[in-house]
């Protein structure tokens, strides 16, 4: 490492660095469990429609079809599932609910269309738990 290089790291410039490689290694984490996720759902008949679906409110992980409805899901991973469950917040779920509001905008029956909300559990080893309609009130 050259001296300036030294002199930058003492500085904390080097952090951004690691930001962004903790960043991409989350992006590909997450990437990976909502892949196992939605093969768990196509397995189970509930084809995907999108895929990181981002609109004006947020963005959706994962949105399957469930026969005319849809299902939105949110998928948490961490080594175990309750660490997973942890990783979701009010706004969070705010934000689902926002992007999910918009996404049935676009679907022919508009606001009509049966929903679900459900949250996808990975644990450390690739277990997917889901919770059906986990933000039900």
């Amino acid at each position: 490492m050259a001296d300036g290089d030294k002199d930058r790291d003492a500085l904390g410039w080097a952090a951004p660095r690691q930001r962004r490689a903790r960043g991409e290694t989350a992006y590909h984490t997450g990437a990976a469990a909502e892949a196992i996720v939605a093969r768990h759902y196509e397995r189970a008949g509930h084809p995907v429609r999108d895929r990181r679906w981002r609109g004006l409110g947020g963005e959706i992980d994962l949105v399957t079809q469930d026969g005319e409805g849809l299902i939105f899901v949110e998928v948490k991973k961490a080594r175990s599932f309750a660490r997973a469950a942890e990783r979701i917040s009010r706004r969070q779920i705010e934000r689902i609910f926002a992007a999910a509001t918009e996404y049935v905008g676009c679907m022919p029956a508009g606001s009509l269309t049966d929903i679900r909300f459900d949250l996808a559990l990975v644990d450390g080893v690739g277990r997917v738990e889901i919770l059906e309609n986990a933000f039900a009130h």
